[in-house]
């Protein structure tokens, strides 16, 4: 059974006389780039995540992410059009459930929260790592504060984050360029070693990467990029939605793909030997290339990049819980909670369900529940690029919308990444998963489905249907 497009009408809710509510529309393209941006965290990649793919990849690591930067586009092109056609802070779940029908809107709703409770509080520990040349640090504890703080930050306007947020943003681009500079400077290799697939291996032996091995790599460089779908979830808040998601979503792929790629590239040429650009400790790099001061400068900028993307993240796992409760995902206080704007017009109620447990969580060993993370990750832009391939049946074909190019070409090519992704991931994981799956399903057959008539009933605010 698939839904319709269906404005918000509140009249038509007698259960809560003051919920649904809409969110204020106050943010432009530049806010909304910046709040996205944020959420990307090109500099917690940078310092995160490529040093794993110069471990395995030493110098195919640029060739790996520029790769999957490309591959990223059809991603961002199936984003850029279902957020135009159908603005909503549902997200991923709202598009879904309007193109691909409700039960496959529920359960992209459900990867969706898996990410929303997990992914945040992971990050936020990292953030001691890069505190520890001014102060040591628990991990937890210092998660737990993050998180906390970025709840705080949460609550505000949506207009005051993007200031906040673009701050801390100027700060990380700064380290990013400062580890490009240097990096250029101190090159011991020509452009060529770029395409040389060499690794260090024991006893100062070099080794070849195969292209097995950077195919494997996709796995994480695809994911390098992502953050891009955050400008989705605030499209209820952009102004003029219709043109301006594509532009946030594509001017943020753009920005964050260069904010990476360059300083990687950098690395690679700048690195003194093939052991150092193996061992990945890009840290280390910056002080041989300066001092120690640069270096603590530059965890410094690290670690606010962190903080950073703990806030957009609550900001945006909010109004996901928002819409949900909007939709009656659940039994009536419960909607009636999660559905309430403050004083600032942040679903405050939904912000505190996202960042408190999410303190908690810092105390708990995430292994096996981030990579659960990871499938739900892929299953729901599998999700995405299903109902990219839908988006344009009947009356939806005709609305106004961003349209993407070379359709349906990008998104079957999407959806075939997105396959071998997910087969590539380990089979527990897989079956964690799968579990959680069920158990959603059987929510859906057993409360949602029978509730049809008042429960996850996918709507859109009524400005977001002008043909």
């Amino acid at each position: 059974m698939t839904d319709t497009l269906r404005p918000v009408e509140t009249g038509l809710l007698s259960e809560a006389t003051d919920s649904p509510q809409k969110l204020k529309r106050s943010i432009g393209v530049v806010g909304g780039t910046l709040l996205t941006l944020s959420c990307v965290t090109p500099a917690s990649t940078l310092f995160v995540i490529v040093p794993d793919l110069f471990s395995s990849l030493g110098t195919a690591t640029a060739l790996c992410l520029a790769i999957g930067a490309l591959l990223c586009i059809p991603v961002a092109f199936c984003y850029s059009e279902l957020g135009t056609l159908i603005p909503s802070a549902g997200g991923e779940y709202a598009i879904v459930s309007t193109l691909a029908g409700r039960l496959s809107g529920w359960l992209a709703f459900v990867m969706s929260l898996l990410v929303v409770m997990i992914v945040p509080p992971v990050i936020a520990m990292g953030t001691a790592d890069y505190l520890a040349p001014i102060v040591h640090l628990d991990p937890s504890w210092t998660g737990a504060g993050v998180m906390m703080a970025a709840t705080l930050a949460g609550l505000l306007d949506l207009r005051a984050n993007a200031w906040i947020t673009g701050i801390f943003l100027v700060l990380e681009v700064i380290a990013a360029g400062v580890v490009a500079v240097l990096g250029f400077a101190h090159s011991h290799r020509g452009l060529g070693s770029l395409t040389s697939f060499q690794i260090a291996g024991e006893h100062a032996r070099v080794n070849p990467v195969t292209a097995m091995m950077v195919l494997s790599g996709l796995a994480i460089a695809l994911f390098a990029t992502q953050g891009f779908s955050t400008a989705v979830y605030l499209s209820e808040e952009l102004e003029n939605p219709r043109r301006n998601v594509a532009r946030t979503v594509l001017a943020t792929l753009a920005i964050s793909s260069v904010v990476i790629l360059v300083p990687v590239t950098a690395i690679t040429l700048g690195a003194g030997n093939l052991t150092a650009l193996t061992g990945g400790n890009i840290s280390s790099m910056v002080i041989a290339w300066s001092n120690s001061a640069v270096g603590t400068f530059v965890s410094l900028c690290v670690a606010l990049a962190i903080i950073n993307a703990g806030i957009v993240m609550v900001i945006q796992n909010s109004r996901v819980l928002f819409a949900s409760a909007r939709d009656k995902a659940w039994p009536s206080p419960v909607n009636n909670a999660l559905s309430k704007l403050g004083r600032f017009g942040s679903p405050w109620v939904a912000t505190l369900v996202v960042g408190v447990p999410g303190a908690f969580l810092c105390f708990v060993n995430l292994d096996t529940l981030y990579g659960v993370t990871g499938v739900a990750v892929t299953a729901l832009y599998l999700l995405v690029a299903v109902a990219a391939l839908l988006g344009r049946r009947g009356h939806h074909g005709t609305r106004k919308a961003w349209r993407m190019p070379l359709w349906p070409a990008m998104p079957v090519l999407l959806i075939a990444v997105l396959v071998y992704i997910l087969v590539e991931q380990e089979v527990s994981y897989l079956i964690w998963t799968g579990g959680i799956t069920l158990v959603a399903t059987l929510y859906w057959a057993f409360y949602l489905r029978p509730r049809q008539e008042t429960r996850w009933l996918v709507s859109l605010p009524e400005d977001t249907l002008e043909s």
